[in-house]
């Protein structure tokens, strides 16, 4: 399956930019733009257990797609292609190489880097894997993440060694350090920002959180502006 034949999910129920709301103290930076937030069994098929790093995933493709309509009149199919489903996702990493057919279908999960191939195929987005040796580590990144935020704005995607759990990053703290984080394991009918917020789905979270001594790695998608 090509790029140029992805077809969009159903996104008629997606909430748009569910960190809003969220109490704001000084030293933060956040993605900008509009996002839709993808969860499991958003689009009717049951993922739990797998499909967080596909939602995630989706997630930062609705913000490229959005923020490329927003900033250019193009006509350009590619340019603007609609958020692909899991199965299209897994088609084209096997098409790339990158996986064996029987991954199509399956219920394997992908990560960060995955996400990285993905952006390119469809967007022709480079993307940066920021590596993190042990999530002690967190706070040497922090100042870099933050830099992200102000100059590209894109989502970033996260998930680790121990911690595998995807997550979407949609801003960062420098002073009493957290990420702000999007968790697509949410499952039920349509959620409301109180909901999600409320419950932990979306929060920002300290980073001592983290696993110590385990990596993580992230995906920074390098949208430009224009």
């Amino acid at each position: 399956m090509s790029s140029d034949n992805v077809q969009a999910c159903h996104v008629c129920d997606l909430l748009p930019n569910v960190h809003t709301c969220l109490p704001s103290q000084p030293g933060e930076a956040f993605c900008t733009g509009q996002y839709l937030y993808y969860h499991y069994g958003c689009d009717g098929l049951d993922d739990r257990g797998w499909g967080c790093g596909y939602r995630t995933v989706q997630t930062i493709c609705s913000w490229v797609r959005q923020h490329r309509l927003s900033v250019s009149a193009t006509s350009n199919s590619l340019k603007h292609s609609p958020v692909p489903s899991i199965a299209q996702i897994q088609q084209m990493l096997v098409e790339m190489g990158d996986k064996s057919q029987s991954f199509v279908n399956s219920r394997q999960w992908i990560g960060s880097f995955e996400a990285c191939l993905i952006l390119d195929h469809i967007y022709q987005i480079p993307c940066k894997i920021l590596h993190i040796e042990k999530g002690s580590d967190i706070h040497q990144f922090l100042p870099e993440l933050y830099q992200h935020f102000i100059t590209v704005g894109s989502p970033v995607m996260m998930g680790g060694e121990t911690d595998n759990s995807s997550k979407g990053i949609m801003g960062v703290r420098l002073t009493d350090p957290a990420l702000l984080v999007v968790d697509p394991h949410y499952f039920g009918k349509r959620p409301t920002l109180e909901i999600l917020q409320n419950t932990g789905y979306v929060r920002w979270m300290p980073v001592h959180e983290l696993h110590a001594d385990t990596f993580y790695n992230m995906c920074l998608p390098k949208e430009p502006f224009s």
